[in-house]
């Protein structure tokens, strides 16, 4: 299981362009599909991995990890999905002054373009399903609206003042959250 943990996230690192986000799907996809963890659990995972100190990558990799085997498996999971960029930049290192003219390199990164915000794009409607939609038992969906508010709230601010720190977006965030689901839900408010 160790080893299908490295793996895993080593295709994960290997095959995914665009950072973290870009990668949301391929982890959704291989890690769902291994039954390593639900959907939820994975949703939570992304927004912990989110708001927390690090890059994203490294941070899903580890909580995943952690899930499943304990801090062995956070470390294979982590070291796995770094063992591609690591290598590569090395390489690239080494070899920049060979390819940044080179037509076919610059060809292949315009054609990478379309596929990063392709997947952030997907990544981003996945989420979205799982964070605005609450189910009420086996077969009724509803629209989460507290959830739908505070997102209109973060958007809105994240666009119409550019200036806001992503940080105090994500700490409005969990203040609402805490408000809306906790305080307002205690007093049977809604």
């Amino acid at each position: 299981m160790i080893w299908q943990l490295f793996f895993t996230f080593f295709q994960i690192g290997l095959f995914t362009f665009g950072g973290g986000y870009a990668m949301i799907p391929m982890i959704q996809d291989m890690v769902l599909s291994k039954n390593w963890c639900d959907l939820q659990t994975l949703v939570d995972f992304i927004a912990v991995s989110e708001s927390t100190p690090g890059t994203f990558a490294i941070n899903i990799a580890t909580f995943i990890g952690s899930e499943k085997l304990g801090v062995a498996g956070a470390l294979a999971a982590t070291f796995g999905v770094v063992a591609p960029s690591f290598v590569i930049i090395l390489l690239i290192a080494k070899n920049v002054k060979k390819f940044e003219n080179n037509a076919y390199v610059k060809a292949a990164m315009f054609g990478l373009r379309p596929i990063v915000v392709g997947m952030i794009a997907a990544a981003c409607l996945s989420v979205m399903r799982i964070a605005l939609i609450a189910s009420d038992g086996e077969s009724a969906l509803r629209v989460d609206w507290k959830a739908g508010v505070i997102f209109c709230i973060v958007l809105a601010l994240s666009r119409l003042h550019k200036k806001i720190h992503p940080i105090f977006l994500v700490v409005l965030s969990a203040g609402l959250g805490i408000l809306c689901y906790g305080v307002f839900a205690s007093f049977g408010i809604y």
